[in-house]
């Protein structure tokens, strides 16, 4: 990576590696491609291929989430915000339930088209497909678990929120997966910008709560804090 920043009009930083910042926090217009889900055409092209392969061991591999702009991402955060300040929760602690599972609109790496949440829909979709149970011992979804464990990097596709003793930030997800080739650069380009400068001027619902120590935990642990193979 590395090289030069031009700066460019609108949402400004535009980096070598051809990554603007509008692409990069969710706000861009990349071009996406899949029927029933959308990602880059590389990590498209290979999910085809390991949904291909599944397929021949008896499995149906079914995206739940895909690319989700800055607005999407948005969507979600206020119906949590709105939700857990309902029941009682102060605004700090509504912010940290948030983020156990869902991303701060700008910082999601489903805004990039490289990343995935996939389940087996061999035996149809449950109610709450994305969850842990699921993909545990005894799970419906055990069998498949075990098999993208042996199979999804051979395509490109590793698991984000792994289950490593000690890791911080967002819980485990058996489900999230992402395509290596192309997120690593994304998150290198992402790892330039400002993320405090982006995450104080969008003024999303809560955001007048997000202080400089706040900002720099959720970075390390949220953002960075991720299966070591996505990092380098």
């Amino acid at each position: 990576m590395g090289g030069m920043i031009l700066i460019s009009p609108g949402l400004g930083i535009k980096l070598q590696d051809e990554f603007s910042e509008a692409e990069l926090i969710g706000k861009g217009k990349p071009e996406l491609f899949g029927d029933g889900f959308r990602l880059r055409e590389e990590a498209r092209l290979q999910f085809n291929l390991m949904k291909k392969a599944g397929k021949e061991q008896g499995f149906n591999l079914f995206v739940i989430s895909s690319y989700r702009s800055y607005q999407h991402q948005n969507g979600i955060w206020e119906r949590k915000y709105k939700q857990y300040r309902a029941t009682g929760l102060s605004h700090q602690q509504t912010i940290e339930k948030i983020i156990e599972y869902s991303t701060i609109p700008g910082t999601s790496r489903h805004h990039w088209g490289t990343d995935l949440d996939i389940i087996d829909s061999t035996k149809g979709i449950p109610s709450n497909p994305l969850s842990e149970v699921h993909f545990n011992e005894g799970g419906r979804m055990r069998k498949f678990k075990l098999w993208l464990d042996e199979n999804a990097e051979k395509f490109g596709f590793y698991l984000v929120y792994t289950k490593a003793a000690g890791r911080k930030g967002f819980v485990y997800e058996p489900w999230h997966f992402s395509y290596r080739p192309l997120s690593i650069k994304m998150l290198e380009a992402y790892k330039k910008l400002d993320i405090k400068n982006i995450l104080q001027s969008n003024k999303l619902m809560g955001s007048e709560h997000f202080t400089d120590e706040f900002i720099e935990k959720y970075t390390n642990e949220n953002i960075l804090d991720i299966n070591p193979s996505l990092l380098y």
